[in-house]
């Protein structure tokens, strides 16, 4: 797994529903290994404990590439969209046939236009209700191509 954040289920449901995608992992007889670009927090889930091994990635760096072709991924989970434009060609690069799965968590373009919606700054053009969402964002399209 490919994880912006290291997994912190008593800090955010993102951080328990990728635990719990770790431990489905598990319960299936996977070997799970999570690379973050984050730093370790005091919150973060034990996953060691778990039997889960974790390493630290650098963004834009050769050493991913070194990394990936040691673990020789036969799936690649990305917690969001983000992991998933940062680091998915370079899997998809040395390991063409590993499947790619993008968590879809959160769908932070609904999120950003709901949010926006709500403060009547992004209503779509030509409409006066309120409750129209803007979906025509640069995030929705980034975030639509990652899916």
């Amino acid at each position: 797994m490919v994880a912006s954040v290291w997994p912190e289920p008593r800090s955010s449901a993102a951080g328990s529903r990728t635990l719990q995608l770790i431990q489905g992992f598990l319960d299936q007889g996977y070997t799970v290994s999570v690379a973050s670009v984050a730093k370790h927090t005091e919150y973060e889930a034990d996953l060691e404990a778990l039997g889960v091994s974790t390493h630290t990635i650098e963004l834009n760096s050769s050493s991913f590439d070194h990394f990936i072709t040691k673990l020789q991924p036969d799936v690649v989970v990305f917690d969001r969209f983000m992991t998933e434009e940062q680091f998915s060609w370079r899997v998809a690069e040395a390991f063409p046939h590993a499947l790619h799965v993008l968590d879809t968590q959160d769908l932070h373009f609904l999120r950003d236009a709901r949010g926006k919606a709500v403060q009547g700054k992004a209503v779509q053009a030509n409409h006066k209700d309120k409750t129209d969402l803007d979906l025509q964002t640069d995030l929705a399209k980034t975030e639509i191509a990652a899916i």
